[in-house]
């Protein structure tokens, strides 16, 4: 008898990717497709689908490859559970972008086999994603390397410094609040629409900031996200007691794009849960400060200097400075992810504001199972 295994997923806009994972899911037994519902969705992603989950489970149930699709009756990123449980797999795949440690610790708990696979095109095809394919959203999302919350005025007061930011092309769909600067990013889609116009990247990011911050706001979005966004490659923004920089440094070379890329892995966790607050304990001192400013000097120079131990060195002291100025970050069970690496990477972060999203590491060693990203190079 075949075994049974167990896929999920989104599948909007059904592309010869989504085939090559399910025709390689299916050399393991016969499979059980289940779909994220529209409000999941749209709860996730922060958009709705293309195909409603009426047209998606039918396009998926007529593959092949597929014994079965079904829409979950559950929400967020483990919305299949009620389904898993009931089908009891022997075993659950996933690819490298949808591989969660949510995920993997509910089959343990069931004793089912979590399979991660790498992202592979089918022979002679190029390689697809439904973002890829979303032809009418090309924005960029946004990697905060170093000095993340020097660009809040109530930090970069008690010491001025940079923060580090890389601008990424959409080929992965990072869900909502997972520190990629998704918020800002939606707002940059309602402004200018499926792309970056031409333009100063400064003047383009001022306008941006002002958008997403507009006249009344209460919690101000700090400008590093627009800057991250619009300018491509590497941007460097000095904050000193101000919401826009005093200054930005911008590398575009090509050689130094390249080893950044290939010294970053991410390892998803997850959006952060509704409620988390990061600033809900601080301990703003000015030695806190200069620790975070330092570190992100330090990532600055390593990298002009393609130092991939010291980048990964000055990268986790930075996320140690932000870890001490805002304790609500980091949780023990993500503490307990980054004990995994610890061997293997030269440094680790985490994405945004913290809470969840993506660890970010720096390893000259492959890192299985993560997911690798693409920086921009030019504007648009």
């Amino acid at each position: 008898m075949p075994k049974k295994v167990f896929v999920s997923g989104c599948f909007d806009l059904l592309h010869s990717g989504h085939v090559a994972f399910l025709q390689e899911a299916a050399r393991y037994g016969d499979v059980y497709v289940a779909l994220g519902s529209d409000a999941t969705v749209y709860d996730l992603k922060g958009r709705v689908p293309i195909n409603n989950e009426h047209e998606r489970r039918y396009m998926l149930g007529a593959l092949g490859c597929v014994k079965e699709a079904f829409v979950s009756t559950g929400s967020g990123m483990l919305d299949f559970e009620n389904e898993l449980r009931a089908i009891q797999p022997d075993m659950f795949i996933v690819n490298a972008d949808g591989n969660i440690p949510q995920k993997k610790a509910l089959c343990d708990a069931l004793g089912v086999e979590y399979v991660v696979l790498e992202r592979e095109p089918h022979t002679g095809l190029p390689p697809r994603s439904s973002t890829s394919l979303r032809a009418v959203d090309r924005m960029p999302y946004r990697i905060d390397l170093a000095g993340g919350w020097l660009d809040q005025p109530f930090v970069s007061k008690l010491h001025p410094g940079p923060v580090l930011t890389i601008s990424l092309e959409p080929t992965i769909a990072f869900n909502e609040r997972s520190g990629m600067a998704t918020s800002t990013r939606n707002k940059a889609l309602e402004l200018w629409g499926p792309r970056l116009p031409p333009g100063s990247p400064e003047k383009l990011a001022k306008v941006l900031f002002s958008y997403d911050n507009p006249p009344g706001t209460s919690e101000i979005s700090g400008s590093q996200d627009s800057i991250g966004i619009v300018f491509p490659g590497l941007a460097r923004a000095h904050y000193a007691s101000e919401y826009w920089p005093t200054h930005i440094d911008h590398l575009r070379s090509e050689l130094t794009l390249q080893f950044i890329e290939r010294a970053l892995y991410l390892v998803p966790l997850g959006p952060r849960e509704a409620g988390y607050n990061p600033l809900a304990v601080q301990n703003l001192t000015v030695e806190n400060a200069k620790a975070l400013a330092d570190a992100a000097n330090g990532c600055w120079d390593a990298i002009l200097e393609h130092d991939i131990r010291a980048f990964g060195l000055h990268l986790r002291r930075g996320f140690e400075a932000q870890v001490a100025l805002f304790p609500e970050m980091i949780s023990d069970e993500i503490c307990r992810l980054i004990d995994q690496y610890r061997d293997v990477a030269y440094g680790w972060k985490l994405s945004g504001a913290g809470g969840g999203g993506y660890v970010i590491l720096v390893s000259e060693t492959p890192i299985k199972d993560a997911v690798r990203v693409s920086i921009r190079r030019e504007m648009e």
